[in-house]
């Protein structure tokens, strides 16, 4: 949720659609134009070009089915527009195959892992200093955020619905100024400012001259 304003509008954009299409499965097995079609019509909009893009993609966009399961592969917590275009690929995947884009991308993103996986087992043991390495501990912990990442997209619009309801009535404890964060302030400013100079020491004999003296 920490992202720009055009990113986060975006995301509830296709938050909203692939839930909705998801969700219209139950009811008819809803394709991702028809779920275009019900809002756009209900506001008056002509409806055609709708069915001018479902005629153009039958037969031909099954492939993007594949792309999206790579898109999902390489989305990570710094990279998550990825998962999105990795959506919108599969609902266009499924205007050719139906719902079954959703098991081919999975089954691409699998297969993916299973390769990553089996290459990552002679590095199992590496000890990265001064080359690139597949390690399995690292490309499972990947995985993981990239599967979940990709699977939080359709409740992004839901949980936003929630937090907004929630938040005036959601009393949060006020902040407290912890002590290692304090020192750690008191040891940054420290380390700006200059180390002090030595003390120049008299000659040996300078002190017990004057004090004969």
């Amino acid at each position: 949720m920490d992202r720009g304003p055009w990113q986060l509008g975006f995301a509830v954009f296709v938050s909203v659609w692939s839930l909705a299409w998801v969700v219209g499965q139950g009811f008819g097995g809803l394709g991702p134009l028809d779920v275009v079609r019900g809002p756009v019509g209900w506001a008056g909009v002509p409806v055609g070009w709708l069915d001018s893009v479902g005629s153009w993609c039958a037969g031909r966009t099954g492939w993007l089915a594949v792309v999206g399961g790579l898109l999902w592969a390489m989305t990570t917590a710094r990279q998550q527009l990825s998962a999105l275009f990795g959506w919108l690929s599969v609902m266009f995947a499924a205007e050719s195959v139906g719902y079954g884009a959703v098991h081919r991308a999975l089954l691409t993103f699998a297969v993916f892992l299973v390769v990553l996986g089996l290459l990552s087992i002679p590095g199992r043991r590496a000890f990265v200093v001064d080359r690139i390495a597949i390690i399995p501990k690292d490309v499972a912990r990947a995985a993981a955020t990239s599967v979940a990442l990709s699977a939080v997209v359709p409740l992004i619009a839901p949980g936003l619905v929630i937090a907004g309801l929630l938040k005036p009535y959601v009393t949060r404890p006020p902040r407290s100024r912890s002590e290692p964060k304090d020192l750690w302030a008191k040891s940054s400013f420290d380390h700006a400012l200059p180390a002090p100079r030595p003390a120049a020491r008299a000659p040996l004999g300078a002190s017990s001259g004057q004090d004969a003296g």
